[in-house]
């Protein structure tokens, strides 16, 4: 790794970012290294200093004006890349360059999930095939990625529960490293069994494509069985399903923690946000009750 010191005690920027960036590599998944690289490299963009300890709270607001007026990021995406130069500055011991109110603002979308009718018209246009498909991702909340990896060893008939587990064999390993279980409904377990009563036997992946490689296009036959179904392609997305699991497990009063655990999130606040109020009829009924 370079020097981050020089031989005038000054701590070269370059240096530091490659060393960081180093240690991502070997503690994080390729995805976050990215991230990170691609954050940093526009912070270095934005920022002449050559030194650590020339960095200035004015430079970081400078970084913030750069990428929403140069590199026309979303606030979103300012914010998670200005937070990412916060870690980077952190790990070197910098602290305390901005204040609270410095940080860049966005506004927290609420997460957008799937209404009844729109799901039955769904999987009547889908074959059989499809429609376990898309209702693994519905009933489970597992992300894309989990679903891919999914391996019949993961699947408890008896138990009716599917695991998210590591995948050494495939160098794959779940988000934050957390492995963990979740309960499936009966009506689950009885499409998985009927489908692994045809799937190759030789073949752990629940869904393999050909030669048991992991499924790549689910979000490209998601949005075909849509527009078979007159749907709006545009309004169905894969990570709609976890929303719509969420959602619906904290309506029928599933407690906030365990739905954490179900969603594998490392904190309470990012289950929190399917919090979302009921529009159910009983809902309606209770309201127009109140105010008969």
């Amino acid at each position: 790794m370079p020097a981050i010191g020089g031989d005038d005690g000054h701590k070269s920027v370059e240096a530091a970012v490659v060393n960081f960036l180093d240690e991502t590599e070997i503690t994080k998944k390729p995805k976050t290294l990215a991230a990170y690289t691609t954050a940093l490299a526009y912070f270095r963009e934005s920022c002449p200093r050559l030194f650590l300890e020339d960095i200035e709270r004015k430079d970081l607001l400078k970084f913030c004006a750069f990428l929403r007026d140069e590199k026309k990021q979303a606030p979103r995406s300012v914010y998670n890349k200005f937070e990412i130069v916060m870690t980077f500055l952190k790990a070197q011991g910098m602290r305390g360059l901005v204040g609270k109110n410095d940080w860049p603002r966005f506004v927290e979308e609420e997460p957008e999930m799937y209404e009844a009718e729109e799901l039955h018209k769904l999987f009547v246009a889908c074959d059989v095939e499809e429609r376990l498909w898309y209702e693994f991702f519905l009933m489970t909340g597992m992300r894309e990625q989990e679903v891919m990896y999914t391996y019949w060893s993961d699947v408890n008939f008896a138990a009716a529960t599917v695991r998210v587990t590591h995948k050494p064999d495939r160098g794959w390993t779940p988000k934050a490293y957390k492995e963990r279980e979740i309960p499936i409904p009966a009506k689950l377990v009885k499409a998985l069994k009927a489908w692994k009563a045809k799937a190759d036997k030789n073949c752990g992946l629940v869904f393999p494509t050909a030669g048991c490689r992991p499924k790549l296009d689910f979000l490209d036959g998601l949005k075909a069985v849509a527009e078979r179904a007159k749907l709006n392609p545009e309004e169905f997305w894969l990570h709609k399903f976890r929303a719509t699991f969420a959602t619906r497990c904290l309506w029928a009063g599933v407690d906030l923690r365990t739905v954490q655990q179900w969603l594998g999130h490392s904190d309470m606040e990012s289950t929190m946000r399917y919090l979302k109020p009921s529009r159910s009829q009983q809902v309606r009924e209770k309201v127009n009750e109140i105010f008969a």
